[in-house]
């Protein structure tokens, strides 16, 4: 279970998974996806550039396209791609307003304010359900592979037994697929907006855990 602090990196893994660039040059693991289910049901991401107060809103992007609130999973489906000028001339799609301009880079996509929307049951609820496994605190290091979804990140946090955090554990190496983790994740209800990309704690179940 990731803490809802660093369960938003999860979000970032799709984010550059459904950049139109990466659909592009077909460095995407999500390539061939659109339209399908990439979530379980009810499971809905969205991306609101118009929020009040979001640390990236904006009304317009980089490129000076007029900007919307929009669903990128809905009801688990994914259901559009970041887009910019160039790569929706290049996949032959209308631009979304996704663009974004770097000091010293051309205009690429990007999100504003990414968040999952929060689930029904809390993290303790959640952490009842598992019984037994890791609840993530911290990760360390890049190991994931855009193309394949192959996921590998050292984590450090705390065991779970019987529901309840036991003892702190480091240097844990925890192993999965995106494809597989983002079909079995459940969101909790604590959704807390602190930067551009939010989400709730998450449950991911049957990820591999090593270095206990």
């Amino acid at each position: 279970m990731f803490e809802n602090r660093i369960a938003g990196s999860l979000l970032g893994h799709l984010a550059g998974a459904i950049s139109g660039a990466a659909i592009v040059r077909g460095t995407s693991f999500l390539k061939e996806r659109m339209g399908q289910k990439i979530f379980s049901p009810g499971i809905v991401i969205s991306d609101d550039p118009l929020r009040r107060r979001g640390l990236g809103s904006r009304p317009f992007d980089g490129e000076g396209l007029g900007v919307r609130a929009r669903d990128f999973v809905a009801d688990g489906v994914l259901t559009g791609w970041l887009l910019d000028l160039r790569s929706a001339r290049q996949l032959g799609l209308s631009p979304q307003g996704n663009g974004a301009r770097g000091l010293s880079s051309p205009p690429g996509p990007t999100s504003s304010n990414l968040y999952l929307r929060p689930g029904p049951r809390t993290p303790s609820a959640l952490l009842r359900q598992m019984g037994r496994g890791l609840y993530v605190t911290e990760l360390i290091g890049m190991g994931v592979n855009m193309v394949t979804g192959d996921y590998s990140r050292g984590a450090s946090g705390f065991w779970v037994e019987d529901g309840e955090l036991t003892f702190p554990v480091s240097e844990i190496t925890i192993a999965g697929n995106l494809k597989d983790m983002f079909l079995h994740l459940t969101p909790a209800d604590d959704l807390e907006f602190r930067g551009t990309v939010n989400a709730p704690a998450c449950l991911v179940e049957g990820l591999t855990i090593a270095g206990l």
